[in-house]
């Protein structure tokens, strides 16, 4: 029965969302973390193709001519996609000096070996060479100079330093203060400044594992008149609502069960008419 297929494909989709809602949970206690939601749609034949191959035939009638549905029996449910919601996340005191909350829409640019991503988990480290750090060893850089909002001709971008040469350094033994806005000060005066950007659109950007992110295009970095502020000694924590996430999940599952409910009925029903229609 080719109408198992409508909810089969809501059943797929509810599974996606209990995936994510599950990953959201299980990231609730995650430094910087911002939860993903997918988006859902459903695809009717009577939008795709017009009411012509559903209306009645002028043809001799067949049972099949007397149960019309509008296109319903070839509909299905899908995930269009995901996005990440961008909701500040409540600062944390840590006391300790390393450490870096977020309060705005900015990120901290970081230098992976796939190149620069960016993050608001700032819970940092020194390593030997006292470079400052993530908690994944990746080195944080220091901000440069270039236009409020980047353009669309590559030719006009403005040229910056190669990302080795952007990282933060701070001196051994050194008593530091990161200032509001990002700059890394000793007792000497200022040494460095932590790279804090912004989007023209954040949700351009790319999620990869769960603290980085990728913008498909070096036109969508703003990196002057920055309003993000920097809190020394802060973690932001994650924006996930346990409670609320939990309930979500509680209701896909029961979405999940009803479906297979009805995934039962049309395989009893299917049963049925095979085992009917063999006694005649």
């Amino acid at each position: 029965m080719k109408n198992i297929w409508v909810p089969l494909s809501g059943q797929v989709a509810q599974q996606r969302k209990v995936e994510t809602i599950a990953n959201n949970v299980a990231n609730a206690n995650t430094v910087g973390f911002k939860k993903d939601q997918l988006v859902f749609k459903e695809h009717l034949t009577a939008l795709s193709k017009g009411v012509e191959d559903i209306d009645i035939p002028r043809k001799e009638f067949s049972p099949a001519d007397f149960y019309h549905s509008q296109g319903a029996e070839n509909s299905m449910v899908a995930v269009d996609g995901s996005y990440t919601i961008f909701e500040q996340g409540q600062l944390q005191p840590t006391s300790n000096p390393l450490d870096i909350g977020l309060q705005g829409g900015g990120f901290m640019e970081v230098l992976t070996p796939n190149g620069i991503r960016f993050t608001r988990k700032g819970n940092f480290s020194m390593n030997r060479e006292g470079e400052l750090v993530t908690d994944q060893g990746f080195k944080v850089l220091t901000a440069v100079a270039g236009a409020t909002m980047g353009t669309r001709d590559p030719a006009s971008l403005p040229t910056y330093p190669k990302p080795e040469e952007r990282v933060v350094r701070i001196p051994t033994n050194a008593k530091i203060t990161i200032t509001r806005e990002g700059d890394v000060v000793t007792k000497d005066g200022p040494i460095s400044k932590i790279s804090v950007v912004e989007f023209v659109d954040s949700h351009a950007l790319r999620k990869e594992g769960n603290s980085l992110y990728i913008t498909p295009d070096e036109a969508n970095i703003v990196r002057n008149d920055i309003k993000t502020v920097v809190h020394q000694g802060f973690l932001e924590g994650s924006n996930v609502n346990a409670i609320e996430e939990m309930s979500e999940l509680i209701k896909a599952h029961r979405h999940f069960e009803s479906i297979q409910k009805a995934i039962n009925a049309y395989d009893s029903i299917s049963g049925k008419a095979a085992n009917d229609i063999g006694k005649f």
